[in-house]
């Protein structure tokens, strides 16, 4: 690893060459590059998710962290790695400081692997309009995490409304194993009849306002032509806010999958015995894992977030997104995006990269031509 401090975009590139011709590591094993956002104080926590994901897909990975813009001088720090603790491939993490943190793909585009595909992942809070962040419309998969909001519902319909193909949401994907096992129970009662089933109502059963929940609701909603609401159930839901969905069938019948909050869900169905499914509550590495497995558009998302938010033909929207400048400095600039991330609350203070654009303390001082005990 190589730690460059108060460096340039050039420089970084010129070390990951370096680093590479030394380890030997070849350029076309690269699928893809990931581009990370995240704030100070979630970094390690998207590293180990990046690098989970970086060993199922080999990518290069690239860590955009945003510092406070007001400070006085832009700066950016990087960490180069190749084969390092962030994974067996290529990985350049970036603090960028001050006005620098607002044209974060002056950095990052030269670091892409060429004619390799792009998907950015926003682990935080994403521009209400991802248009108005250059690492979005650059990349061909954007990743957003709605369950990270306080107010999830709100946080779907902003998605929904700047919606593109291409967009998908870590909330979905948290729905998979619910989605896979529902198909096949319903699957199973159509074996059994030896013709189609229908689904006349249900239910999900876990957290009303989660975003996860909500998606799953809007998916059965979408595929089965009738209202499936999300209702809070008797038993507190794991993670994903979902504990049990119903489905209620024509020959008055109803398949139903509860979850027992010990990494399985109990299949009821009828004229069989209850049957024992895996259902765990996956890490996010597995999440963005997930993610990376198809980039193409997911339509499966944009019909459940249509259904859940009442936003229509989202899959007809144009994938193409135009670049729109946002500065969050600017007085009444708007809600086009935002806020970028300010110190976080355990640094507040004694960050002098940040507070003052420089690492030694008394630095500041001595520009300012104050005389420095």
């Amino acid at each position: 690893m190589t730690t460059l401090w108060d460096t340039t975009g050039s420089a970084v590139v010129k070390e990951l060459a370096a680093q590479r011709r030394t380890g030997g590591a070849v350029l076309s094993g690269v699928a893809l590059t990931l581009v990370v956002v995240a704030d100070e104080n979630r970094v390690a926590e998207a590293e180990e998710a990046a690098t989970a994901a970086a060993e199922q897909h080999p990518c290069r990975l690239l860590i955009v962290v945003r510092r406070q813009i007001e400070a006085p001088a832009p700066r950016l720090d990087a960490e180069v790695l190749i084969g390092g603790r962030l994974g067996p491939g290529e990985a350049v993490v970036m603090r960028m400081y001050g006005r620098l943190a607002l044209h974060a793909e002056s950095v990052v585009l030269p670091l892409l692997a060429a004619d390799a595909p792009v998907v950015t992942w926003w682990h935080g809070t994403p521009p209400d309009q991802l248009c108005t962040d250059a690492l979005a419309v650059i990349a061909d998969r954007r990743i957003t995490d709605s369950s990270m909001a306080e107010d999830q519902f709100a946080a779907l319909r902003a998605r929904a409304e700047d919606y593109a193909p291409g967009d998908t949401d870590l909330a979905w994907t948290r729905s998979t194993p619910w989605r896979s096992t529902l198909t096949s129970s319903v699957d199973a009662v159509s074996g059994r009849r030896g013709e189609a089933v229908r689904v006349l109502g249900g239910r999900v059963e876990g957290d009303p306002g989660s975003a996860t929940a909500l998606l799953l609701a809007g998916w059965l909603s979408a595929r089965c032509g009738c209202e499936i609401p999300v209702v809070s159930g008797e038993k507190r839901p794991g993670p994903s806010g979902v504990s049990a969905v119903a489905l209620d069938l024509d020959q008055d019948e109803q398949v139903r999958v509860q979850a027992d909050r010990r990494g399985g869900a109990v299949i009821s169905q009828p004229y069989r015995p209850e049957a024992m499914v895996a259902l765990p509550d996956r890490q996010l590495g597995d999440l963005i894992g997930e993610e990376l497995r198809r980039l193409d558009p997911d339509e499966p998302f944009a019909e459940a977030l249509e259904s859940t938010t009442g936003i229509p033909d989202l899959a007809y929207r144009s994938p193409v997104r135009e670049y729109v400048w946002f500065d969050p400095a600017e007085e009444n600039a708007g809600s086009g995006g935002a806020t970028l991330p300010a110190v976080p609350p355990d640094s507040e203070g004694t960050d002098d990269v940040a507070q003052q654009g420089v690492d030694d303390p008394d630095q500041g001082a001595r520009d300012a031509g104050q005389t420095v005990p």
